[in-house]
């Protein structure tokens, strides 16, 4: 018996471990777009759109490539967006069927996108959409399943769902290894090849070290999951969450448990009985919570989408159409994308700062939760502001500061995120409500096509619609004063009524 406890925690650490690996250098590569448009540049994707043009006055002709760069422009536009609007029936798949269907779904898509790839040439280059496309949405699945792992470690949940999402900002360098084994001889062709034979290695990491559902928060004792030495236990999310609430544990530890699981809807605390599956998922999408953690995501994202999708063409703009310089800054980019997976666990630590802290008098580890979560929000929101602004400059050397407030920012933002979304609301729902999300603000993010079109009908000067995006994000900052107002007031009721519990304390604030 002890030995199959100590080959559980094993496998904990390996799944962790593992689950990090993948995230890293699979999940999310198609935000390194900007290194992979250099290469596929040079190998002449959509070279036909360049055409040959005589500046005025002059009898010199210049290549206007224009048309080329709106193309590679629209190529990262559909695949960021299918990478996010997808993942609402993602989520229902994961919270329907599972962890085992949800991972084989995204290896077939990533392997074939990146076969896809493989199989492309400057002759077909409209090949690109669809490898692109299904490249991002397995990408997201992988990071949707790996995100319930941090329910394994429960005082450090937090650091590591924003682990994981900051690993998979940092895969996004895979395009930048690429593109240097590109410059030394090494075919686009071969690279991606190597990418589809790695499938192998998340079907087993899927068998082994996955489960075939869900990993249940708080982890019972004794959970087990793939194959092990004792019988795997099988919990359904809902069920195990409702026993949790309906019979909790005698003593201060049952409380904690109790009160760790995450925040429920108003809807929950108005009816004699616990609210049906349908009437609670409803309740959350028609929270304020929802609302303007909606608007705080889509702001920052639309930001980040135009900035990584108009990388390209901006240094070449502010280079002076300078190769080796926009190489130079290409790379800068791209390696400061590996540090997002050191930036994101300091958000997590934040959320996490409370945690083995006695709670003060009548609070629950619910409401320290969220209140927690105020400070990494609001940091989050400083940080777009400030990455928004420094973007905006026309300075070329400020763009390396830009990067790097880049990649803070994106750590934090997708990382806070999952986390705020595990934290406020129920987590048999965390699937569809994370893919709905996410979904919203995707459809928010094509805004950055016509904004595209719209630098290019300004003569590629982006300065109005910089500063238009910069006075968007500061919306962002109504969604942590909002939660902070809400946590004050949830102190201010326990106070007039010490002897009630959280749970009878409605969240009158959070519906719609």
């Amino acid at each position: 018996m002890l030995g199959c406890e100590e080959g559980a925690r094993l496998r904990y650490r390996l799944t962790l471990v593992s689950g990090l690996l993948e995230c890293l250098c699979f999940a999310g590569v198609v935000f390194g777009w900007a290194s992979l448009a250099f290469v596929l540049k040079v190998d002449g994707y959509f070279i036909d759109l360049c055409v040959d043009v005589t500046e005025p006055n002059s009898t010199l002709l210049n290549t206007d490539c224009s048309g080329q760069d709106e193309q590679f422009s629209l190529v990262f536009t559909i695949a960021s967006f299918l990478n996010n609007f997808l993942t609402l029936p993602n989520g229902f798949i994961f919270d329907h069927f599972g962890t085992l269907a949800t991972r084989l779904m995204g290896i077939s898509l990533y392997t074939t996108g990146t076969l896809l790839v493989a199989a492309s040439s400057a002759a077909l280059s409209y090949l690109l959409f669809p490898a692109m496309s299904l490249i991002a949405v397995g990408g997201i699945l992988f990071l949707i399943t790996n995100i319930q792992v941090g329910n394994l470690f429960g005082t450090h949940r937090s650091t590591i769902i924003t682990l994981y999402n900051g690993a998979f900002d940092s895969s996004s360098a895979i395009f930048l290894i690429i593109k240097v084994l590109f410059e030394g001889g090494i075919s686009l062709r071969l690279s991606f090849l190597v990418l589809s034979a790695c499938s192998v290695i998340h079907v087993l990491r899927t068998i082994f070290l996955m489960p075939i559902k869900h990993i249940p928060y708080p982890t019972p004792v004794g959970y087990t999951y793939g194959i092990s030495c004792g019988t795997s236990s099988s919990y359904n999310v809902e069920e195990y969450e409702s026993t949790q609430v309906a019979e909790p544990s005698q003593g201060a530890k049952g409380r904690r448990e109790m009160n760790s699981l995450p925040l429920e809807p108003e809807d929950a605390h108005q009816s004699g009985n616990a609210p049906g599956k349908e009437t609670c998922f409803r309740s959350c999408v028609l929270s304020w919570f929802f609302l303007w953690h909606l608007l705080w995501l889509s702001v920052m994202q639309l930001r980040h989408y135009l900035f990584i999708g108009t990388l390209n063409p901006m240094l070449n703009r502010l280079a002076d159409q300078d190769p080796i310089l926009v190489s130079q800054y290409t790379n800068a980019f791209a390696f400061t994308q590996l540090c997002g997976v050191l930036c994101a666990p300091w958000n997590g630590i934040l959320m996490d700062r409370h945690k083995g802290k006695p709670l003060p008098s009548g609070m629950t580890e619910r409401e320290a939760d969220l209140r927690s979560s105020v400070l990494s929000l609001f940091l989050t929101s400083l940080q777009c502001l400030l990455f928004s602004i420094c973007a905006t400059s026309p300075l070329l050397p400020l763009q390396y500061v830009t990067f790097i407030l880049q990649v803070i920012n994106r750590s934090f933002l997708y990382g806070g995120n999952a986390c705020f979304i595990s934290i406020a609301f129920p987590g048999h729902h965390f699937g569809k409500l994370y893919g709905l999300v996410m979904s919203l603000s995707a459809l928010v993010s094509l805004l950055q096509y016509p904004c595209f079109a719209l630098v290019k009908a300004l003569q590629g000067d982006p300065l109005y619609v910089n500063i238009a995006l910069t006075l968007l994000t500061s919306a962002a900052f109504i969604h942590p004063l909002y939660v902070y107002l809400h946590c004050r007031r949830l102190a201010s009721e326990r106070e007039q009524a010490p002897d009630r519990a959280f749970s009878d304390l409605p969240m009158r604030e959070a519906k719609l």
